[in-house]
C-alpha cells in the first residue's frame, strides 16, 4: 500500500518508520503520523524533521 501514497506536499515518495508509526517525507522535511493504522496526511498533523 506504501507505493500508491505519495507525500501531498511534494508528491514524492514516502518511506516508513515502523517504530515511530509514521510516514516520512524526506523532500518536505515532515513526519507524517499513522494513528489507528490510517495515515493522517495533513501538512498541519505533520512532525518537523530535524
Amino acid at each position: 500500500m506504501l507505493e500508491a501514497l505519495v507525500c501531498p506536499l511534494t508528491q514524492g515518495p514516502l518511506r516508513y518508520d515502523p517504530e515511530r508509526q509514521e510516514l516520512i517525507s524526506d523532500r518536505a522535511r515532515l513526519a507524517f503520523p499513522i494513528r489507528g493504522g490510517i495515515p493522517i496526511m495533513i501538512e498541519d498533523e505533520a512532525r518537523p524533521l530535524e
